[in-house]
């Protein structure tokens, strides 16, 4: 390797094997705001949708459907709230919060299943999806930098 090597590839990248067992590793632990909805929209998606964000935020809007529970009340409340047969996908604010994180593990300590929703509640705003409010469901315009805008869908 010469000296003037770029800081992409200062690291060698993973090895094929390597990588498909990283990113096979990462889908089992994380699921994103469209394949949420997605399944949302098709009726029983199979799983439990949980907002772990405070009071305030709740009150801000959620995602439809979500049961909310705070990070600091899950080991109290979660039997009486969450099906432990079903997984838990698990959203805070957006990338910026660990907040999903720290929920997840105290789902885990509990023996649920668990994913994260990563993106959180931002970037549900962001791609446009309705959000909940005790005045009822609205929807805002995507971002045209997150989602498509010549309503192709997006191959991800």
């Amino acid at each position: 390797m010469g000296t003037n090597e770029n800081a992409v590839l200062r690291v060698p990248a993973a090895s094929p094997a390597d990588a498909l067992a990283y990113f096979t590793g990462q889908l089992a632990f994380r699921t994103d705001v469209s394949d949420v909805h997605s399944a949302l929209e098709g009726g029983e998606p199979g799983f439990t949708l949980v907002d772990s964000r405070g009071a305030a935020a709740w009150g801000q809007g959620r995602v439809p459907g979500a049961v909310h529970l705070p990070t600091d009340e899950i080991a109290a409340r979660a039997a009486g709230l969450v099906d432990p047969a079903l997984p838990v996908v698990v959203y805070c604010w957006g990338p910026g919060c660990n907040g999903a994180y720290r929920a997840a593990v105290e789902f885990a300590r509990l023996g649920y299943r668990v994913k994260e929703m990563i993106g959180g509640m931002e970037y549900w705003i962001r791609e446009g999806l309705p959000v909940a409010t005790d005045a009822g469901v609205e929807r805002g315009e995507p971002d045209p930098r997150t989602v498509p805008v010549d309503g192709v869908s997006c191959a991800c």
